[in-house]
């Protein structure tokens, strides 16, 4: 278990998160088109996760936009934005920002309980950074401690080159 804050407020993340330098946990997740993406589905690429709350609120927006303004730059990294919103809700986000990109739903909570970034207090996941190389072993991650705040980007693409 781990601590952030929403708004300056404590709140509980349930779980261990993966340990460095070792094979990034398994995950088997559905992106917005139905398919199944798993850690060996980018193999051979480096891979930035990218996890947050509800993409229906402001800080998840600009996040999730950040990562396409990554994603347009970076040719060689490939982005998953993780969340347990509905596959109709990061369909319907994407159609309104007019962004194609990876969305993948987490509604049993296997991600959050692989990744250790469950909040039982929102029923979501917290948002946090994770960064894979070709290999699939992670190279770095941020647990934001303050969840109304966005990551630290640049840190995160440090890791990435």
């Amino acid at each position: 278990m781990t601590t952030i804050t929403y708004k300056g407020e404590p709140k509980t993340v349930v779980g261990t998160l993966p340990t460095l330098n070792q094979a990034a946990p398994k995950f088997s997740l559905k992106n917005i088109n139905g398919d199944t993406i798993t850690n060996d589905t980018y193999l051979g690429k480096k891979v930035l996760i990218s996890v947050f709350p509800d993409i229906n609120t402001s800080v998840c927006d600009l996040q999730t936009k950040h990562m396409y303004d990554i994603l347009s730059k970076e040719a060689d990294i490939t982005i998953l934005n993780v969340s347990n919103n509905s596959i109709d809700d990061l369909k319907s986000w994407c159609i309104a920002q007019s962004i194609e990109m990876e969305m993948l739903v987490d509604p049993d909570k296997t991600f959050a309980d692989a990744y250790g970034v469950w909040m039982p207090d929102f029923n979501k996941l917290a948002r946090s950074l994770f960064v894979l190389d070709e290999k699939g072993t992670l190279t770095y991650l941020e647990l934001v401690k303050e969840m109304a705040t966005e990551p630290d980007y640049n840190e995160a693409l440090k890791h990435l080159k």
